[in-house]
């Protein structure tokens, strides 16, 4: 399927597809396996985008009536079933090497129970190809990062699919794969705090890492004058330890009193950053896949300024959200703009546009064009 003919409406599903019944108000309920990877918990602890995502979705799905098996760390939280595949999320607990051997035995748990589901829906990144190839029952997977590798083509193509994007500009940096839809991230985000009392500082969240611009960042809250509160996961590999040390503390250093680092925060204290800013800061230069730092502040009705790349443009209305800007400078013009904005419109939008619901409502009509789609020839060699 072509990224045109991506979103189109499902075909229903097949009446011969294993275990399939009626149950839920939206269709047949479905035995799903939601398969996360090992690294962080679900949902996690501080920082870990996918693993928020997987925790909505298992959320919801199961609301809606399906049996759910997720497949994750041993200390996660997840409503239906739940096999575990570590005792603990490996890097909370400081693990920094090659997690290929956990991802594979991962793999190996999932493909033992195949036969009990319906459909497996595979968060693995780069390991996504294998499982979803050498499975016999319909299975799916979502990739999270960035898909723009100069290698990636021609692995994804030899990998097959089906395979879910996360924007539509993320799936555009791929546009022959096998799409089985474009799917927005969502959130439960109306429990987010919101309050019309705001400091002056600027914000920014997300990972210690050069594409993520928290040096530019630091440049904006220079030029003016504000404080810039940085709320920030330090990384595990080694490039992201040595950017860490080498780059990020020596300008944290050399800024002084204009930063304040607060290393990485729980999701409530996240949320209260971003509700008492006056603006959160995007300045990556890389094309985001998707933006989960963007809806978080504007649903705390917090604009965001940020370079117009990747997916943000498919989130942030400009001149209504936040502004875009090229460069430091068009950055630092925007930030007294922002006191135009209406703030309550901002977070009310959001709240529609980037709901878990609809999230799910995506992803059950991926399941079942999925599971319509997939080859007698395949599905037989389990029945």
């Amino acid at each position: 399927m072509t990224l045109d003919q991506a979103p189109r409406a499902p075909a229903a599903a097949s009446a011969g597809a294993r275990g399939v019944d009626a149950g839920t108000d939206r269709g047949p309920r479905l035995r799903i396996a939601q398969v996360a990877p090992p690294l962080e918990a679900v949902p996690p602890a501080g920082y870990g985008g996918t693993e928020r995502i997987i925790h909505e979705l298992v959320s919801e799905l199961t609301r809606r009536g399906h049996e759910v098996t997720t497949f994750a760390t041993g200390d996660s939280h997840v409503a239906g079933h739940h096999v575990e595949t570590v005792p603990k999320a490996l890097r909370p607990a400081g693990f920094g090497g090659d997690p290929s051997p956990y991802l594979h035995e991962t793999m190996e748990m999932v493909l033992a129970r195949e036969r009990e589901f319906d459909v497996i829906h595979g968060h693995l990144e780069w390991f996504n190809p294998i499982l979803t190839r050498v499975t016999r029952t319909p299975a799916v997977a979502t990739f999270h990062g960035r898909l723009d590798y100069p290698w990636a083509r021609e692995v994804l193509l030899r990998a097959g699919g089906p395979f879910v994007a996360i924007s539509k500009s993320h799936a555009a940096t791929q546009p022959t794969l096998d799409w089985a839809g474009v799917v927005h991230n969502g959130l439960n985000l109306e429990g987010s705090p919101f309050s019309d009392q705001r400091s002056d500082a600027l914000c920014f969240v997300g990972r210690i890492a050069p594409e993520k611009g928290v040096l530019d960042a630091i440049e904006v809250a220079k030029w003016t004058g504000r404080i810039l509160r940085i709320a920030a996961k330090a990384g595990h590999m080694p490039h992201e330890i040595e950017y860490e040390r080498d780059v990020f503390k020596p300008a944290v250093a050399a800024a002084g009193s204009t930063v304040e680092f607060l290393g990485e925060l729980s999701p409530a204290d996240r949320d209260r950053l971003f509700a008492s800013s006056h603006a959160t800061l995007m300045p990556g230069h890389w094309p985001e896949p998707f933006g989960l730092v963007a809806i978080e502040a504007l649903a705390c009705g917090t604009p965001v300024i940020a370079r117009p790349v990747g997916a943000l443009p498919e989130i942030v209305r400009d001149g209504i959200d936040g502004f875009f800007g090229e460069d430091v400078e068009t950055m630092v013009e925007a930030v007294d703009r922002v006191d135009g904005l209406d703030r309550a419109a901002i977070r009310s939008s959001v709240l529609d546009r980037f709901s878990g619901t609809r999230m799910t409502d995506g992803y059950e009509q991926v399941y079942r064009r999925v599971i319509a789609g997939w080859p007698s020839s395949r599905r037989q060699a389990t029945s």
